[in-house]
């Protein structure tokens, strides 16, 4: 069983037993997209609290989450995503909340979301963007969840890992979706992956590359096809998460 199967049979479970919240209004905060969109000259960062991986462990435990999301919105990011799976990644729905109350830009909800009931916990906690993976979901339930995000206000990043998954999420319309390095069932990385699939975008969507960016010339890599990256490792080891932000934030 590889990396994402086991975390999706935990995840069903999980979902099995999370109550259905009431709807709660939505943050208010600008759209992700117009913000990229109206800056397109430099590389936008989404910069994200991650304290842990299957694949590389324990990152840092020790960080405080607020903290570490002021300083990435000092330091210009675009967005910042929160990890809420627990099992995994140990992330909390509370750390979002948390994370959501104490900045006005944009917040993603990182996590496996294979049910709506997600989508209202994620919004519910402050999130204005959340993430669904292609690799996760059948494509109806793709599409179903999609729908659902949107009638919820929440905008969301359509993840991909290759060609296939690529072309779905682009015959959906997805406005913004994410190209991730990191392969989900064996969880290596390589920056081949994006460059790759950004010669075959079809779309005018705003395309994000994620994952493995340690340095601004691995930025520069991608910033012709990409607009932006998400970054979550390299800053939570960071001695300054600011500094890092700012070098990595590489002219278009």
């Amino acid at each position: 069983m590889d990396f994402l199967e086991k975390i999706l049979l935990k995840k069903v479970s999980e979902v099995e037993a999370m109550p259905l919240e009431n709807l709660q209004p939505l943050r208010k905060t600008d759209s992700f997209c117009e913000r990229v969109k109206n800056q397109p000259s430099r590389i936008h960062l989404i910069g994200e609290i991650k304290r842990a991986s299957p694949s590389k462990g324990t990152i840092n435990l020790a960080v405080d989450s607020v903290k570490q999301a002021k300083i990435y919105e000092k330091a210009g990011v675009s967005a910042i995503s929160v990890l809420t799976d627990e099992q995994f990644f140990n992330g909390s729905i509370e750390t979002l909340r948390e994370v959501a109350a104490a900045v006005a830009i944009p917040v993603l909800c990182k996590d496996f979301i294979i049910d709506d009931k997600q989508l209202i916990r994620a919004r519910n906690a402050g999130a204005t963007m959340v993430l669904l993976i292609v690799a996760a979901l059948s494509k109806r339930r793709l599409s179903m969840l999609y729908k659902q995000a949107q009638e919820l206000g929440l905008e969301v990043l359509m993840e991909v890992h290759d060609q296939k998954e690529q072309e779905i999420a682009e015959k959906l319309g997805a406005p913004l979706i994410g190209v991730n390095n990191r392969n989900l069932k064996t969880f290596e990385v390589s920056l081949e992956t994006s460059i790759e699939l950004g010669k075959l975008q079809k779309t005018d969507a705003v395309y994000i590359s994620e994952s493995g960016f340690e340095t601004a010339d691995q930025v520069a890599q991608v910033c012709t096809n990409y607009q932006g990256i998400l970054v979550g490792e390299t800053l939570m080891r960071a001695a300054s998460p600011l500094e890092k932000v700012k070098e990595l934030q590489v002219a278009r």
